[in-house]
């Protein structure tokens, strides 16, 4: 199938590399609670503890390595002759470690410092704190740039446009329980997309694609890739 692939990623993908899933028995929205964490609420209430969180989750995701998903999406990425565009859900830099280059970030990432005054952005140190001052405005309204429940994820009309001109949409350890990503299978398909979901188990949106497979992601993506480049060799 020749054409623009477009890739949703999200937890399931960064999973074997040691970075927690949130919805599974083990996840981290079982051990914290959204609204005091992942939240613009929370985090007027108790900045501190939404500072600690990710700092926490910044540490854990720097010393974690892409596993062989990430880097099969990168070689699909340099090795298919048309466009591969990666939609990722994730906060942490694994494509792009794996050598990804078109990635978009539609939750933003853990290596990013916003503020809440300005809308300044900057590399974010290994840790940050409550009352760490802007760069830009000196307000000490220092927060992570990533989306929280309530805020309008980023790229959105990137994304959009992109899933209008696919060919082929795949959606890899994902839920499908979070919009707006659980209706770009529906929306790629709408537009023509062959879709395939590629996860540890169904979601909640499997049975809009026309294509699955289930297992671990460092398997079953290698051989997906292989799949698609073979279809061109």
């Amino acid at each position: 199938m020749t054409g623009k692939i477009v890739i949703l990623t999200g937890a399931g993908i960064s999973a074997e590399s040691g970075l927690g899933t949130f919805r599974d028995k083990d996840g981290l929205w079982t051990r914290y609670d959204l609204e005091d964490v992942a939240t613009p609420e929370g985090f007027h209430r108790n900045p501190d503890l939404v500072q600690s969180f990710y700092n926490a989750r910044r540490a854990n995701a720097a010393g974690a390595s892409p596993n062989a998903a990430h880097t099969a999406l990168a070689r699909l990425e340099r090795d298919h002759p048309s466009e591969v565009v990666i939609v990722t859900q994730n906060v942490d830099n694994l494509h792009e470690r794996a050598g990804s280059r078109h990635v978009l970030h539609m939750h933003g990432e853990l290596a990013g410092a916003l503020c809440a005054a300005c809308g300044a952005r900057w590399t974010a140190p290994p840790e940050m704190h409550k009352d760490d001052p802007c760069p830009s405005c000196k307000a000490p309204a220092t927060r992570p740039d990533v989306v929280w429940f309530g805020e309008i994820p980023y790229h959105m009309d990137t994304i959009w446009e992109h899933l209008a001109t696919a060919n082929l949409f795949a959606s890899i350890g994902t839920s499908g329980e979070v919009y707006p990503a659980a209706a770009f299978v529906q929306e790629a398909a709408r537009n023509g997309a062959h879709t395939i979901e590629i996860n540890l188990e169904p979601s909640a949106t499997v049975s809009d694609f026309a294509e699955t497979c289930f297992g671990p992601a460092s398997e079953t993506v290698p051989r997906w890739v292989e799949s698609e480049l073979d279809r061109h060799r």
